[in-house]
């Protein structure tokens, strides 16, 4: 995303930023922020915010520092609930497109970043770096990412085969999804951080979608030789006593790994860190 961060007003104390909703003054040390997005990154700067929806609340990688967090509501949150909290800056996902930009604009200064703009940890925590005054935080937060990751690289890659297929899949009611490297998952951390690709076939195609809903026919081509799966109510042993799914090479192998939502779908700096640290672990015979 390329944003253009320059003082406005030095006595104002407000920042000027060029975004795909135009050029906006926002507090240059905000306060009381409202974030519907992007909360992870936020608190790896160590900015908390005053409000989030309901869904981020959740999030068990963030737990910790969400005690005081107020609940805004369901996915986007209650418009009502925002305006109640006063919030000096708010920042959302929301594109200009869908009008509730415009209804945020209106309550405070609203910086909007559509999904998918910003690619991977760095980029966000390098954004979100500048936009709230925290360079050397964002830059301190990424060279221990950085370390941590490395070091999980280098012990899976002398438990995997070189050219060894991972597919991220999920499994919802009666549907089989199969994912990118951009929609959580564990996608971000299987793909991004550990380096592992999906088989040739398929890898242009989910990499460009990002997503797609796969019938029973067609799930063996896109089954690599290791899944990571997301199951709310299918273990393992089900799965491997399962008259499709076991045909495939990777649960014939044991290379099958089964995690819930609660832990695959969040795909901030934080959770993808640990997310990589426990698919590392498996990988490796240390879970």
């Amino acid at each position: 995303m390329n944003a253009q961060f320059k003082p406005a007003t030095a006595a104002a104390l407000l920042l000027c930023l060029t975004t795909i909703n135009g050029e906006i003054e926002i507090p240059v040390n905000p306060k009381r922020i409202i974030a519907d997005q992007y909360l992870g990154s936020l608190i790896a700067l160590g900015v908390t915010p005053i409000g989030t929806p309901g869904l981020h609340r959740q999030n068990p990688y963030l737990a910790d520092a969400l005690k005081g967090v107020e609940d805004i509501g369901d996915v986007n949150g209650s418009l009502e609930k925002v305006i109640d909290l006063q919030p000096d800056l708010i920042v959302t996902g929301a594109a200009e497109a869908e009008g509730r930009y415009d209804q945020l604009a209106k309550i405070a200064p609203t910086v909007s970043v559509p999904y998918g703009d910003l690619k991977n940890a760095h980029e966000e925590l390098t954004y979100f770096g500048k936009l709230l005054g925290k360079e050397k935080e964002a830059e301190a937060w990424l060279a221990e990412y950085d370390r941590r990751i490395a070091s999980a690289r280098e012990r899976v890659v002398k438990a995997v085969p070189a050219d060894a297929t991972f597919s991220i899949f999920e499994m919802a009611g009666k549907s089989t999804y199969v994912y990118g490297d951009n929609f959580g998952r564990g996608g971000q951390a299987v793909y991004q951080a550990l380096g592992f690709k999906p088989p040739a076939p398929i890898a242009a195609e989910i990499m460009e979608k990002q997503w797609a809903e796969l019938s029973n026919e067609v799930l063996p081509q896109y089954a690599g030789d290791y899944i990571i799966l997301t199951s709310n109510d299918r273990t393992l042993e089900e799965i491997k006593a399962d008259p499709v799914w076991s045909t495939l090479d990777a649960v014939k192998n044991d290379h099958m790994y089964v995690w819930k939502e609660e832990r695959s779908w969040y795909y901030d700096p934080i959770a993808i860190l640990s997310q990589t640290e426990e698919i590392a672990a498996w990988l490796t015979g240390q879970e």
